[in-house]
């Protein structure tokens, strides 16, 4: 494996980079709260001052941060990677932001000889800990290849969806889905529990039917328990939901279940809880039947 650079070690970056460091990678790592990056050292990383020393340092550097704006400020920002970064370097983007940006950012990379995927992920905090991440790449048959190594010790599942911006396309359908079965899983779990039904059994029963799903598997005892420990922020999922309702509009096509989702985690970050798990969705379900 190539030398590895890491930008961005929140709740999925630090995971992610653990497993490259698990997977013998020579990693270099920064981050913009320099406390998160300790508990990296055991496992052999070393630390950069800045961004530009990571880009120094690596030849493929791994970014995953919030949105946009982070994804240019550790780029071209004043100490961010472009500063170090060598012709014939390759950037791996696996933040989830809009496919239009995505394409921006690697023309401005290209313009100094620097290579671009996007590899925005999907399985939430326990994919990333376990290095079972579903990962969407976009970019050139050779920028891919290169990129292979590096996304398996992330991820398991890893499809090359076409060019530069169609991984980023791809993330933005897994969110509408996603955001659908986790709906259709919260009222189903409401309507359970209204109905008198033990939600252990039901939950048992459903399993064995069309209805399975990994939400149903991973997220149901929140909602049962009406308790949402963080998996996947509420807020980074509404984030995500902009960026497919945008490119819907561009593409002149509606999306009327994603919409919904979207006026329900409207409402629950306003009333502060945005940190919470988006099965917490379920909580705006029980909110609404309460005020009918």
């Amino acid at each position: 494996m190539e030398r590895v650079g890491f930008t961005g070690l929140g709740t999925m970056g630090a995971s992610m980079a653990a497993n490259l460091l698990r997977a013998g990678a020579e990693l270099t790592v920064w981050n913009r709260t320099p406390g998160r990056a300790v508990a990296l050292a055991a496992l052999g990383a070393r630390f950069a001052d800045s961004a530009a020393q990571v880009g120094a340092s690596s030849d493929v550097v791994v970014i995953c941060v919030s949105d946009t704006p982070d994804v240019e400020a550790v780029v071209f920002g004043p100490g961010g990677l472009a500063e170090g970064l060598r012709p014939g370097s390759l950037v791996v983007d696996c933040s989830t932001i809009a496919p239009a940006a995505t394409r921006d950012i690697g023309a401005r990379l290209s313009n100094i000889g620097v290579g671009m995927v996007d590899a925005p992920v999907s399985g939430g905090s326990e994919g990333a800990r376990l290095g079972t991440l579903t990962i969407f790449a976009g970019g050139s048959d050779g920028d891919v290849d290169r990129a292979m190594p590096v996304l398996a010790a992330m991820g398991r599942t890893i499809t090359h969806m076409g060019g530069l911006g169609s991984g980023q396309a791809a993330k933005a359908i897994n969110q509408v889905i996603l955001c659908g079965v986790y709906l259709g899983v919260a009222e189903g779990i409401v309507l359970g529990q209204r109905a008198g039904l033990d939600p252990d059994r039901l939950v048992q029963a459903l399993s064995g039917g069309a209805a399975q799903s990994w939400v149903l598997a991973n997220r149901a005892r929140n909602m049962i328990d009406d308790t949402y420990p963080l998996g996947f922020k509420m807020s980074l999922h509404r984030k995500d939901l902009g960026i497919a309702l945008r490119l819907a509009r561009e593409l002149d096509t509606r999306l009327p279940v994603a919409e919904l989702a979207a006026s329900f985690e409207d409402r629950l970050i306003a009333d502060g809880h945005a940190d919470e798990d988006m099965s917490a969705l379920a909580r705006g379900v029980r909110a609404r039947i309460a005020a009918e």
